[in-house]
């Protein structure tokens, strides 16, 4: 039987005669169509684990070994063999069933159509070519390796032929393919479907997420020339803590202390950062020091904020429909959230004329709302902010606005990725005010490179700037925070 385990490496024998199936066969053509029946007894052999290689990296004695003929020979054979099965039942039928029992089916119909063919295999790479089809029916097909991986941040995919991966800041082609566009755009509409999104030739640009909030771009033909491209920000099952952080170097423990008590304290935060810093990531460990009993909205383009409280309402914007009818902005889920009487707003990403009524919700009573903005420094990230709100139409003066941004915003944290590829807290900004038309800020901590070890490795250090008494002093004594606080400000001058 196909993939049995305990057999030797042999050429797949033509299964016995069974019982007829509940699924019907596509055709009443003779042949593979007759092995459609339940699973015969049996303990069925592991897959092995699929190991990726970058494209300058040699093979080592964990990579799985190579089809008879050459990796280029194993991906002709499974194509043979996918469209004999697309040729011999309904595959839309056999999706609907769980993917434990769809796999026995196919196993028993792969098993046919191999020996048919005349091909023979080893046991791991039988397994490896069911697995394969199994993934392609029941899930992401090729990606289903990728997503299983937890060191993997981002998943880009350019094309049939050509998929990159980013583990450890550093992009790495992989020996992942698709058969060919047609599957890979079938895979995309699959991701997109599931939030209720479309991509076709006529909307060719769409933004989703999968059901662990990993965030999903596709782009297709006509746009994208060279096939479908489609883009994943991957997110890590297990969800990082401030600890997780001091332990990868981002920031000192002194620094995380400080961060801890701005969220306990109600602080309006901004986190700011450029493309890939881990703007999100740090968002989801500051929102981890928000008291259970608060009742916090997050408004996202795609929901990807993990947050752990009790009593969380998430709301994510909505594209026009095919009408170019029935858009929900972020600025109309900014809007609707002062109606829904929260105690915290968590905006997933300010990009637009939204930061007008998180600014305003921030100086409104709602203490402790937060928020990300592109940007690569403190002081861009209030021109940045300045530049949004004047964008969206609002005729403000320029002091007025200033005034405003500074009366909302307490602490900005700044984010980074260094040249290295790793991820950095740089500074940890405090609003001070504004003077004339100036908004005055100072740093608490800032991260000071000192050069770079023989690996090329990013050298530095976190350092205190000598402020012991921040602004938002009086606002940490009212949680009785102000000794912890006095603390770790002492700690980070040394």
């Amino acid at each position: 039987m196909f993939g049995r385990r305990g057999t030797s490496d042999q050429p797949v024998q033509s299964p016995a005669a069974r019982p007829p199936a509940a699924l019907p066969a596509r055709d009443d053509k003779a042949g593979p169509q007759a092995a459609l029946s339940g699973p015969a007894p049996g303990t069925l052999a592991v897959a092995p684990p699929v190991i990726l290689r970058g494209a300058n990296d040699s093979a080592g004695p964990s990579d799985p070994a190579p089809a008879p003929e050459g990796r280029e020979d194993f991906h002709s054979i499974k194509v043979s063999v996918f469209n004999a099965l697309v040729e011999t039942v309904d595959l839309s039928r056999l999706a609907q069933l769980d993917p434990e029992t769809g796999r026995d089916e196919i196993r028993d119909i792969v098993a046919e159509i191999m020996t048919l063919k005349n091909v023979v295999m080893s046991i791991a790479e039988q397994e490896q070519l069911l697995t394969d089809i199994c993934n392609d029916i029941f899930g992401y097909g090729p990606l289903e390796p990728l997503l299983a991986r937890d060191d993997i941040a981002d998943i880009m995919v350019n094309g049939a032929t050509r998929v990159f991966i980013e583990v450890g800041g550093k992009i790495q082609r992989t020996n992942i393919r698709f058969r060919d566009n047609t599957q890979l755009m079938n895979i995309c509409q699959r991701i997109v479907s599931k939030v209720g999104r479309r991509v076709d030739e006529s909307s060719p640009i769409c933004d989703a997420r999968l059901a662990d909030g990993s965030r999903v771009n596709v782009i297709a033909p006509p746009l994208a020339i060279d096939g479908p491209t489609l883009t994943i920000r991957k997110f890590r099952r297990d969800k990082l803590k401030l600890e997780d952080l001091v332990r990868f170097g981002s920031i000192t423990p002194e620094g995380a202390r400080i961060l801890a008590i701005i969220g306990r304290a109600r602080c309006n935060v901004i986190v700011s950062g450029g493309t890939g810093s881990g703007k999100t990531t740090l968002l989801n460990c500051l929102t981890a020091y928000i008291d259970q009993d608060e009742r916090v909205i997050t408004c996202e383009d795609a929901a990807e904020l993990q947050l752990q409280q009790q009593h969380v309402v998430r709301l994510e914007t909505r594209p026009p429909n095919l009408e170019g009818h029935g858009q929900v902005t972020m600025r109309d889920l900014v809007r609707n959230c002062l109606r829904m009487r929260p105690e915290r707003i968590i905006v997933g990403e300010v990009r637009g004329p939204e930061a007008f009524d998180l600014l305003m919700a921030m100086n409104t009573g709602h203490d402790g709302s937060m928020g990300t903005v592109h940007s690569n420094s403190p002081r861009e990230c209030l021109s940045r902010l300045e530049s949004l709100i004047t964008i969206g139409g609002f005729n403000l003066p320029a002091k007025t606005l200033r005034e405003m941004i500074a009366s909302s915003i307490d602490v900005i944290v700044q984010a980074e990725r260094l040249r290295d590829g790793s991820r950095r807290i740089t500074n940890i900004t405090e609003v001070v005010g504004t003077e004339g038309d100036v908004i005055i800020t100072q740093d608490l901590l800032t991260y000071q490179v000192d050069g770079e070890d023989e690996r090329g490795q990013i050298k530095g250090r976190h350092a205190g700037t000598g402020i012991m008494r921040p602004i938002f002093w009086d606002r940490a004594r009212y949680f009785n925070l102000e000794r912890e606080l006095a603390e770790a400000l002492d700690r980070i001058q040394v």
